[in-house]
C-alpha cells in the first residue's frame, strides 16, 4: 500500500497544481516520468473526481436530460426500502398490540398468540392478493435477531429461588421427555410411512426421526405468550417454561445429529456415541459460554460509576455476544443467553444506578414483546407464502401422535417424580403440564432449514408442523384458561415481599441446612449454602465495587425496598402526606437533606468505625459455621450424662410435689362477707376469732421469695409426724396451723440439685406424703346451720 501511494503521488501534486488540466486534459502524449516512477493505473468511472463528472443537464453526447419540476425533491424507495418496512411491521405489530388490550372482551376470549397469527394470515392475504409476494419468516432472522430479545428477557428475571427447587424435576421434562416424544414420534410415523401407501414409503428412518426432533419441543414464546395471560401458579408456570427453555439443548442436538446422519452411508455405533456425548457438549458448553460472558460483564460494570449512560449497554451487549458465540459453535445459544442473564443480574445490579436498572428492566420488556409480536405475526404470512403439500394421514397422524406422547410422558415422569418429591404434583397438575405443550415457531424455523437436496418432503413437513402449530395456539391456547377455572387451579397471588417474608426464608434456608448437617446428608441446602459461602467470600469482592460487595444480603433486599417504597411514594403524589409506616431512610430518598454541622454525638474516626463494622460482622453475620457432620453412632459417651440423668428425675419428682401441693394448699377462697354477717359470726363464737396465745412450737415452712412457685425453694423445718406412724394428732394440735417464713439465701457455690438436704430423709418423705394426701373431706350436712353454734 506504502509503494502504491508513492508512485501515485506526483499524480495527486500535479492535479493539485493545475486544476484545469485535470478538466480539460490534453491531447498530447504526458511528459516522460521521472526514473523510479511508473504511471498510475486508468481511473474508473467511480474514481473520477466529482468536478470532473459530466454536468447533470447534459449527456456525453450533449443531450439534455430531463428536468425536474423541483431540483431537490424526488421519490427515491429503492434507498429506504429496507428500514421503512422494518419500521411498518414494527408499528404493525404494536398496534395490534394496543387493540389487543383495548378491547377487554376479545382479551377475555381469544389469546393475544391467536389474534396476532390472524393479523398475519389476513395482512399475508392481502399482500398476495394484490400481487405481490409476501415475506416468509427466515430462520436466520427468527433465530438472529427475534428470538434472542424474548429469551434474555426470560432469563434474567428469571424466578431463581423457585427455578433451582425445581430443577431436578424441569431436568427429567426437558431432556427425558423430549426424547421419548421425540424417538415415539418418529417411531410411528416411520410405521406410518411404511403403510401410508405410495405417497409416503420414500420416508426413510432418519427423516422420520428428524420430524419427531423438530415438533416434540416445548416453545418457550407460545408457552409464554399464553401461560402469562392465564396467571397460572408458580410451580406449574416454572415447570412448564422452564422445560420449554431447557429442552432447547436436545433439540439442538437430536437436529444436527440426524441431519448428520442423513448424509452417512452408514451409521456405526461410534457415530451412536459421539452422538449421546454431544448432548452433554452442547448443553454445558452453552451454559459455559454464558457464564463466562456473565462473569465479563459484572466486572465490567464495577468501573461504571463515572458513566452511567452506558450501564444498560453492556447488559445487552455481553448477553447477545454469549449468544451468538454459542451459535458460532453449534451450541445452545438459548442455555447460553440464560446463564448470562442469571450469572449477571446480582452483581449488576449491585453495581450499576437504579435508572440504569429501571433501563434494562422496561427495554427488556418492551423488546421482547416486539419480537414476540413480529413472530406470531410473520408466522401468519409464512402460512400462506409458503409452499405447502398436504397429505392428510401424514398430517393427521402427526397431530393425534403428538398429543398421545404428550400425555402417556408427563403421566409416566410425573408418577416416577412424585416417589423423589415432597410436594406432589396432582392429577390436576399434570394435566395442565400435558396440556400446556405448546408449539410455536422454533420447529417451524427449523424445519425452515431443512435442504431440500436431502430432504425432498420439507413441504409436506412444514405444512404438518404449521397444522400442530395451529392447533396447539388456537385450540388448547384458546380452552386452557377455561379450564383452568373448571379445575379450579391454583393461580398465582401478586403479593409483595416483605422484610419479615425474607428474613423467615433465610432463617428456614438455614435451619434446614443445620439438618442436613446434622443427618449427615448432603442435599440441595448443603449445596446451596456452600455455594452462597463462596459467592461472599471470594466472587462479591471482585465483582461488586466499594462497601457493597460486604454488605449483607438482608441489608441489601431491604435498601432496594425502601428505594422501591419512596418510588412508589413519589409516583402516587403523596409527600404531603407520608404515613407513619414509611421509615426515615425512605424520607430521605425523596428528599435529601444536608447534614447538621454539629452532631449531638461525637463523631467516630473513620478506624473506630470500620473496626465496629468487622466487630459486629464476625459475630452478628455468621450464622453458623461449618461443623463436622456426625450421627447418633457415632457419638462419645458423655461423662456427665448420669449427672444431668439424676438432675431430670429430681425435677420431675419436684413437679410432682408441686402438684400435688398445690392440691393442698391451694383451697378455693371464701366470699367475703358483709359487716352485718361478720358481726354474726363474732358474736356466736368470739373465742374462734382470736389469736393462739402459744404460737412458739408452730411448724414453719420457708418459702424462697426468689422464686416462690419453685418446688425447690419450700423446705420444711421443725416438722414433726403428725399423724403419721399411728399416732393420732391432739386436738390442740389439730387446731394450729402452719407459719409462712422466709427461707435464708443459700452460701454461694452450693448446688440444690446435687446437694442433699434435710428434706431428703426418710421421715421427711413420709411428711411429704401425708400432706400430699390429706384425705377425703367431709361433706357438709344439708341440716347444719350457716353459723356454727359456740363449743
Amino acid at each position: 500500500m506504502g509503494a502504491a501511494a508513492l508512485r501515485a503521488l506526483p499524480w495527486a501534486l500535479l492535479l493539485l497544481a493545475n486544476p484545469m488540466l485535470a478538466s480539460n486534459p490534453p491531447q498530447e502524449q504526458p511528459a516522460p516520468l521521472p526514473a523510479g516512477f511508473t504511471p498510475p493505473p486508468p481511473a474508473s468511472a467511480q474514481e473520477i473526481h466529482p468536478l470532473n463528472k459530466q454536468p447533470a443537464n447534459g449527456s456525453a453526447e450533449g443531450h439534455p436530460k430531463h428536468r425536474k419540476a423541483f431540483p431537490v425533491l424526488g421519490i427515491d424507495y429503492e434507498h429506504v426500502r429496507i428500514p421503512f418496512e422494518i419500521s411498518l411491521w414494527i408499528l404493525l405489530a404494536c398496534l395490534m398490540k394496543l387493540g389487543f388490550h383495548v378491547i377487554p372482551s376479545v382479551s377475555n376470549i381469544v389469546p393475544e398468540s391467536c389474534l396476532l397469527i390472524v393479523v398475519g394470515l389476513l395482512v399475508g392475504g392481502l399482500i398476495k392478493g394484490v400481487g405481490e409476494k409476501p415475506p416468509i419468516l427466515k430462520s436466520d432472522i427468527f433465530f438472529l435477531f427475534l428470538l434472542p430479545p424474548i429469551i434474555l428477557d426470560a432469563g434474567y428475571f428469571l424466578p431463581l429461588r423457585q427455578f433451582t427447587e425445581n430443577l431436578g424435576t424441569i431436568l427429567i421434562f426437558a431432556v427425558v421427555g423430549t426424547l421419548w416424544n421425540a424417538f415415539f414420534l418418529g417411531g410411528l410415523m416411520y410405521a406410518v410411512c411404511q403403510l401410508g401407501g405410495p405417497g409416503l414409503n420414500h420416508i426413510g428412518l432418519l427423516a422420520n426421526l428428524l420430524f419427531g426432533s423438530i415438533i416434540s419441543a416445548v416453545d418457550p414464546v407460545a408457552v409464554l405468550a399464553v401461560f402469562e395471560e392465564i396467571h397460572i401458579n408458580e410451580l406449574l408456570h416454572i415447570l412448564v417454561f422452564g422445560e420449554s427453555l431447557l429442552n432447547d439443548a436436545v433439540t439442538v442436538v437430536l437436529y444436527h445429529l440426524f441431519e448428520e446422519f442423513a448424509n452417512f452411508e452408514q451409521v456405526t455405533i461410534i457415530d451412536i456415541i459421539l452422538g449421546f456425548l454431544s448432548f452433554f457438549v452442547v448443553s454445558l458448553g452453552g451454559v459455559f459460554v454464558g457464564v463466562i460472558y456473565g462473569v465479563i460483564a459484572a466486572f465490567t460494570s464495577r468501573f461504571t460509576s463515572h458513566i452511567r449512560v452506558i450501564e444498560p449497554l453492556f447488559v445487552f451487549l455481553y448477553s447477545y455476544m454469549a449468544y451468538l458465540s454459542a451459535e458460532l459453535f453449534h451450541l445452545s445459544g438459548i442455555m447460553a443467553l440464560i446463564a448470562s442473564g442469571v450469572v449477571m443480574r446480582p452483581y449488576v445490579e449491585a453495581n450499576i444506578s437504579h435508572k440504569s436498572h429501571t433501563t434494562i428492566k422496561y427495554f427488556l420488556k418492551m423488546w421482547s414483546s416486539v419480537s414476540e409480536t413480529l413472530i406470531f405475526i410473520f408466522l401468519g404470512v409464512s402460512t400462506v407464502a409458503g409452499h405447502h403439500y398436504w397429505n392428510w394421514t401424514f398430517v393427521i397422524s402427526t397431530l393425534l401422535f403428538c398429543l398421545i406422547a404428550r400425555v402417556l410422558g408427563v403421566l409416566v415422569l410425573t408418577w416416577f417424580i412424585n416417589k423423589f418429591r415432597i410436594v406432589k404434583l396432582t392429577p390436576k397438575d399434570q394435566f395442565i403440564i400435558a396440556y400446556g405443550g405448546l408449539r410455536g415457531a422454533i420447529a417451524f424455523s427449523l424445519c425452515y432449514l431443512l435442504d431440500y437436496k436431502h430432504f425432498g418432503m420439507r413441504d409436506m413437513f412444514l405444512t404438518a408442523i404449521i397444522t400442530v402449530i395451529f392447533f396447539t395456539v388456537f385450540v388448547q391456547g384458546m380452552t386452557i384458561r377455561p379450564l383452568v377455572d373448571l379445575l379450579a387451579v391454583k393461580k398465582k397471588q401478586e403479593t409483595k415481599r416483605s422484610i419479615n417474608e425474607e428474613i423467615h426464608t433465610q432463617f428456614l434456608d438455614h435451619l434446614l441446612t443445620g439438618i442436613e448437617d446434622i443427618c449427615g446428608h448432603y442435599g440441595h441446602h448443603h449445596w446451596k449454602d456452600k455455594l452462597n459461602r463462596f459467592n461472599k467470600k471470594y466472587v462479591k469482592k471482585c465483582l461488586i465495587a466499594g462497601e457493597r460487595s460486604k454488605e449483607p444480603q438482608l441489608i441489601a433486599f431491604y435498601h432496594k425496598m425502601e428505594m422501591k417504597q419512596a418510588i412508589e411514594l413519589v409516583e402516587s403524589g403523596g409527600i404531603g402526606k407520608i404515613p407513619s409506616a414509611v421509615s426515615t431512610v425512605s424520607i430521605q430518598n425523596i428528599n435529601p437533606k444536608t447534614l447538621p454541622v454539629e452532631r449531638i454525638l461525637p463523631a467516630l474516626s473513620k478506624d473506630k468505625e470500620e473496626e465496629i463494622r468487622k466487630i459486629l460482622r464476625n459475630n452478628l453475620q455468621k450464622t453458623r459455621q461449618r461443623l463436622r457432620s456426625y450421627n447418633r453412632h457415632t457419638l462419645v459417651a458423655d461423662p456427665y450424662e448420669e449427672a444431668w440423668n439424676q438432675m431430670l428425675l429430681r425435677r420431675q419428682k419436684a413437679r410432682q410435689l408441686e402438684q400435688k401441693m398445690n392440691n393442698y394448699l391451694t383451697v378455693p377462697a371464701h366470699k367475703l362477707d358483709s359487716p352485718t354477717m361478720s358481726r354474726a359470726r363474732i358474736g356466736s363464737d368470739p373465742l374462734a376469732y382470736e389469736p393462739k396465745a402459744d404460737s412458739e412450737n408452730l411448724p414453719i415452712i420457708t418459702i424462697d421469695p426468689a422464686s416462690p412457685q419453685s418446688p425447690e425453694s419450700v423446705d420444711l423445718m421443725n416438722e414433726e409426724p403428725k399423724g403419721c406412724g399411728g399416732l393420732p394428732p391432739s386436738p390442740e394440735e389439730d387446731e394450729e396451723g402452719l407459719v409462712m417464713r422466709v427461707k435464708e439465701p443459700s452460701s454461694p457455690g452450693t448446688d440444690d440439685v446435687f446437694t442433699p438436704g434435710t428434706s431428703d430423709s426418710p421421715s421427711n418423705q413420709r411428711m411429704l406424703r401425708c400432706l400430699s394426701d390429706p384425705g377425703p373431706r367431709p361433706e357438709p350436712e344439708e341440716g347444719e346451720p350457716f353459723i356454727p353454734k359456740g363449743q
